[in-house]
């Protein structure tokens, strides 16, 4: 049951995290390490009575999460620890389902925005003052891209299979296209390249988790492969522990840390190339680190679980003994079996 809380508090800590950053840097809440600095627990510093109100809100939403995963887990005892790994990893693949959905739909409509735009014809499609308005960052970032990031949200409950084959063969077709319009129609223009970056970034970022799930991550070893499975187990553990979750952790503190971090000054700002007539998408880009932490984080929770149910030799038991596992990788599910 401590291992069990153990995982849930490290996923619930991470989605808290982004939630409480989003509400302290976009919503212009005090944070918890501002209501800290008030009350002298760490630092000083005097924080607006108006304010001191939503800093406690924050903590405890943190507290509440924590309590959350703890009751959770004492109202079902008797569930196994790779029933919850199962959970786990089920939830790691929407994650990247919905980053996938999203790169290719923001790819493609973006596209053809910057297409329409540089060739003249979106002041006849949209009208002038939409024109304006989807040349500046912010505006294209809140009605154009936020609302396709929904739909890939709805997209990827729906849709409970992808393949990473489609994606490599997108990043193809887009680098494909760039080599015929530009030695056969001698036509060539920013968006074309960055649609090819943000395509392979998505590839390598997202495929982290899912590569993790079926072992595939290269390991430059020679002790590992000659290990018996409680040694494997016990290796796994202690380098999700000691060098896996701490990475996570560290990209999304010192990316998130206040408002000039590395990952929250381009999300804050939508920033965008240096090229006007580029892709409006280098913030999401900075912000496929998020997704690569935050599904790492939860599939080491998965795999923490899942490694101490092998040293205790546990099965899966129950009445939820068929649960399936979702592949993000192929067009068919696979199940996980009792004892795998």
């Amino acid at each position: 049951m401590l291992v069990r809380i153990l995982a849930g508090s490290l996923v619930a800590m991470a989605l808290l995290y982004l939630f409480n950053n989003y509400l302290t840097f976009w919503r212009d809440w005090p944070g918890v390490m501002s209501l800290y600095a008030h009350l002298g627990w760490v630092g000083s510093a005097t924080m607006d009575d108006s304010l001191v109100g939503y800093g406690w809100s924050q903590l405890f939403i943190y507290i509440g999460g924590l309590a959350a995963v703890v009751i959770a887990v004492l109202m079902t005892p008797q569930r196994g620890l790779r029933l919850d790994a199962e959970y786990l990893t089920n939830f790691s693949a929407y994650i990247v389902r919905v980053a996938f959905w999203t790169v290719v739909l923001v790819g493609v409509v973006d596209s053809l925005i910057s297409f329409l735009r540089i060739e003249g014809f979106l002041q006849f499609v949209v009208g002038d003052e939409l024109t304006k308005q989807l040349g500046r960052p912010k505006f294209r970032g809140t009605y154009v891209h936020a609302p396709l990031i929904a739909i890939a949200l709805i997209l990827s409950f729906f849709f409970r299979t992808l393949s990473f084959t489609w994606l490599a063969i997108l990043v193809v077709l887009a680098e494909f296209q760039i080599v015929i319009s530009r030695f056969v129609f001698s036509y060539e223009q920013a968006f074309m390249g960055d649609l090819v970056r943000f395509w392979y970034a998505a590839l390598f970022l997202f495929a982290s988790s899912y590569t993790l799930l079926h072992d595939g991550h290269v390991r430059v070893d020679v002790l590992y492969a000659h290990f018996n499975h409680r040694a494997k187990a016990w290796a796994n553990i202690l380098g999700l522990s000691l060098l896996g979750l701490p990475l996570c952790w560290v990209i999304l503190t010192m990316g998130m840390w206040n408002k000039g971090s590395s990952i929250n000054s381009p999300l804050l700002s939508f920033e965008i190339t240096q090229s006007g007539y580029g892709l409006y998408v280098k913030y999401l880009m900075v912000g496929f680190l998020v997704v690569f932490a935050l599904s790492m984080i939860v599939q080491f929770a998965s795999y923490l679980l899942s490694n101490v149910a092998d040293l205790r030799e546990e099965d899966v038991e129950g009445d939820e003994h068929g649960m399936r596992v979702e592949d993000t990788s192929s067009d068919n599910d696979i199940t996980v079996a009792s004892g795998q």
